[in-house]
């Protein structure tokens, strides 16, 4: 039976007449029983609009009205003659199309849809668990269901009846009760949240419904080179004079709305690890200048074309703990990165797929190793961010000095602990970071000597510390630098990094 009161039926008969379908009467009745809507549309319009079974009485008699009420076998003489004459009409006339949904909860829900959708996802060849069914919807569905409001506003007022417009139940809202459960069926996938599919529906023929607004809210509805006008500045400036403009109940549509392409969107998946880069001649992402490009891979690349594959994603963006420059390598435990994979067509691999992906990445270039690959959550990647200046992170330079040097010329190097640097933004930098001078500090430093014109210079700086700048002073913009230090000029020949000491992600035993 029908969750319906017997304070519905006024507003049931005049929805009736007005050429609306059962699921809409029940959602202008403000059933929020989702079962309800789930009955098929014929048993519903059968329900509802029986001449002989159409009188609503109350669950008990005895009740106050006030009790739940449900449509049961009674005389239908109570209804007034138009009202059952509408009926009749409504119960001859199969094929009408709901004026306010516009044959969206009618034909275009139920089954033999469900199935259109689902053959649609299969073709698009998704993996997933879970998934969750949106819809777009035309523009003109909020004036219709506004006209179709104030239709029944005046009866409900003179029965002195209370009827919140808030409280009636969504064409989306409804639609998806009905439908998701079916589309998850067919697909077999449970209804919750990570995969969408979602359904467009358009309806030529009632386009203009929505031209007065332009009239009536110029301000609102300016021209744009689409022409589109979107539900939601349709609903939030509907006058409360619309029956002025538009017609109450709306007409009587002599087609059914049409249904766009179905569109699958499987939410992003994340992937982290740890990247070691062994070439002098690898930018970590592609290097392009005016249009050119410079280098023919990059670390970026060459580890993202095989999650792709792998993944079967549209796209991606990638991140990384800080970055090295192009004639930098990075050497001990890795960078630690991590990608977006942009809908995602398979969501997930096992720890075993996961290792044989990272197998492939490693022998499909000698120029990068990864490690620790992994799937992740978007919240497990705001660690990686997390403490950006308080991090540290380990280099050895390959330093030339222009006088010739010993041992002892440069022991005094290994004493010095968190030196304090003032980095002016530098040269090579400038055109595409602001003009500052930032605050460094170099932790610790160790020396080795090579020759006499050469040694290594290990360091332990704070993240963001300009290392050739601190080597070669960069025209006086860093300060103190190791020139000033040793009182000669110096430049660096080699740099790589030793590590980036951030805990994530969790290490996997190999």
């Amino acid at each position: 039976m029908l969750p319906l009161k017997e304070k519905d039926k006024p507003i049931v008969q005049k929805l009736l007449s007005a050429g609306c379908c059962a699921r809409c009467v029940l959602r202008f009745c403000c059933v929020n029983v989702q079962a309800a809507y789930r009955q098929p549309q014929q048993k519903l319009k059968a329900f509802i609009t029986d001449t002989e079974n159409s009188k609503l009485v109350s669950e008990t008699p005895e009740d106050p009205p006030s009790k739940r009420a449900k449509l049961e076998p009674s005389a239908a003489a109570a209804q007034p003659e138009e009202d059952a004459a509408a009926v009749v009409d409504l119960k001859d006339d199969e094929s009408r199309v709901c004026v306010v949904c516009l044959g969206i909860l009618q034909e275009l829900c139920g089954p033999v849809q469900a199935v259109k959708v689902s053959e649609a996802v299969k073709a698009k060849s998704y993996e997933f668990d879970t998934l969750v069914l949106s819809v777009s919807l035309p523009a003109q569905l909020c004036v219709r269901e506004h006209s179709c409001w104030l239709h029944v506003k005046k009866e409900v007022r003179e029965k002195g009846l209370v009827l919140d417009k808030d409280d009636v139940i969504q064409v989306k809202e409804a639609f998806k009760w009905i439908m998701q459960g079916l589309v998850a069926k067919e697909l077999g996938g449970v209804a919750v949240s990570a995969f969408e599919v979602g359904v467009e529906f358009t309806h030529p023929q009632s386009d203009t419904d929505c031209h007065f607004l332009a009239t009536t809210c110029p301000d609102c509805f300016k021209p744009t080179k689409n022409k589109q006008v979107s539900s939601c500045n349709t609903f939030k400036n509907i006058q409360k004079d619309q029956d002025q403009h538009y017609p109450c109940p709306p007409t009587q549509p002599t087609s059914s709305c049409i249904s766009q392409d179905i569109q699958c969107l499987h939410v992003s998946v994340f992937i982290a690890g740890r990247y070691n880069k062994f070439c002098r001649s690898l930018p970590q992402t592609p290097w392009v200048i005016d249009g050119e490009r410079r280098m023919e891979s990059s670390v970026e690349e060459l580890i993202a074309a095989p999650i792709l594959s792998a993944f079967r994603a549209d796209g991606f963006n990638f991140s990384s703990s800080g970055r090295e420059d192009v004639d930098v390598r990075t050497l001990g435990n890795g960078r630690p990165f991590a990608m977006e994979l942009l809908n995602p067509h398979r969501s997930r691999l096992n720890k075993v797929e996961m290792k044989e992906l990272q197998e492939t990445i490693n022998k499909s270039s000698d120029k990068i190793r990864v490690r620790d690959l992994q799937i992740v959550t978007r919240d497990a990647m705001s660690r990686m961010k997390e403490g950006e200046e308080e991090k540290t992170k380990s280099y050895t330079a390959l330093v030339w000095t222009q006088k010739p040097i010993q041992t002892e010329d440069i022991a005094f190097i290994d004493d010095i602990k968190e030196l304090t640097l003032d980095q002016k933004t530098p040269l090579r930098v400038l055109h595409r970071r602001a003009l500052a001078i930032r605050q460094r500090v170099i932790h610790s430093m160790c020396t080795r000597f090579l020759d006499p014109h050469h040694f290594y210079l290990g360091l332990k700086t704070q993240a963001g510390t300009y290392i050739k700048e601190f080597v070669h002073g960069d025209f006086g913009r860093t300060k103190p630098n190791l020139c000033q230090l040793l009182k000669m000029d110096t430049d660096i020949l080699e740099l790589d990094v030793e590590s980036v000491d951030v805990d994530w992600p969790p290490a996997i035993p190999e």
